[in-house]
């Protein structure tokens, strides 16, 4: 009798074949990771380039950029309509519908605009983000956003009738893209951020309470300010209310540089530092870390519409030199 001369595989063989496969994944699983967080990253730069040409447009339609917060005394007590530049922004990222129903006289909490507070905003969100999902409670929801501005390096807000900080941004304040002395190519307006970010907030900053008491961008934050340690009040929410202009919220500093690690509370976790909200009145100062899921950096947008790719391992000083929009300080191109 003829045999086949088809025969199965051996279970060696078979496990041979298996062993082959799996290590072809092992070797191409992370090129394929790789590929994924480029395209991410491409897609994330793509929506900073729109912050920036919707900035452009509405300075040449209202000839100022928009505050970050507007924050006003109504002989009572400090009182806030709340609505972030992001909200401003909105007519100009083709969500024309969205702000127009918008009453901005009054809070975005009121129940005339929770619709438009609850939306989540696409163009406001990183694809590498984790958690982009709105922050909901019993009560409330709200978008979040992972692209916040530049509020200054550790002053953000005097109070009332007091001078600005050296950033892009502030709360009662419209700068001109004229007013951007040291070049529009030398100034971060906005970077990234991650959302649900730890803030130890409400902190009695004791012996450096004066901008020109901030600490070295060089130096160990949490040694550098270590009254932080106590006298704060824990919050795991930050950066998870894109229609809020809170700098916590919506705001970046560049006291220290991109994804500088500030332990804090107990256990310590990664967090930013804000002592004073610009809601209460003021004085405000804060280290709000530009922080993001991409390996080694973050995406920043310039004042002349450009995003960057800014490494973790910028000089502090550099960093802080970018977060000024006058201070005379020079800039080599190689120096991030």
């Amino acid at each position: 009798m003829r045999r086949s001369g088809s025969r199965a595989f051996t279970l060696i063989e078979l496990l041979v074949v298996i062993a082959i496969i799996a290590v072809l994944i092992a070797l191409l699983l992370p090129a394929v990771q790789a590929a994924r967080e480029a395209a991410r990253r491409i897609q994330c730069t793509n929506n900073l380039k729109q912050l920036g040409l919707a900035l452009a447009n509405y300075e040449g339609s209202q000839s100022v950029l928009p505050p970050s917060v507007v924050v006003a005394n109504n002989g009572a007590g400090f009182w806030s309509n709340g609505w972030s530049a992001h909200a401003r922004l909105l007519p100009y990222i083709e969500q024309a519908s969205s702000f127009n129903s918008i009453n901005f006289t009054f809070a975005y909490s009121i129940a005339d605009n929770t619709t438009v507070a609850r939306l989540t905003i696409a163009g406001f969100i990183c694809p590498s983000e984790v958690r982009p999902e709105p922050k909901t409670s019993a009560t409330s929801q709200y978008g979040v956003a992972n692209y916040n501005w530049n509020v200054g390096d550790w002053y953000v807000f005097g109070g009332i009738g007091t001078s600005g900080n050296r950033g892009a941004f502030g709360a009662n304040r419209s700068r001109r893209l004229a007013d951007f002395t040291d070049g529009l190519s030398n100034t971060v307006v906005a970077s990234e951020v991650k959302t649900y970010q730890g803030v130890l907030s409400s902190c009695t900053i004791a012996s450096v309470l004066e901008p020109n008491k901030i600490p070295s961008p060089n130096a160990d934050p949490y040694s550098a300010v270590p009254e932080y340690t106590s006298g704060c009040t824990l919050k795991l929410t930050a950066h998870a209310e894109w229609v809020d202009g809170a700098a916590l919220e919506t705001g970046f500093t560049t006291a220290w540089p991109p994804n500088k690690v500030i332990k804090g509370g107990s256990p310590p976790i990664d967090v930013d530092l804000v002592g004073v909200g610009e809601k209460s009145g003021g004085p405000t100062y804060a280290a709000i870390i530009s922080r993001s899921y991409h390996p080694g950096g973050v995406n920043s947008l310039f004042g002349d519409g450009s995003v960057r790719f800014m490494k973790s391992t910028v000089n502090g000083t550099t960093w802080r030199a970018l977060g000024s929009v006058g201070s005379g300080e020079v800039i080599s191109a190689d120096s991030y």
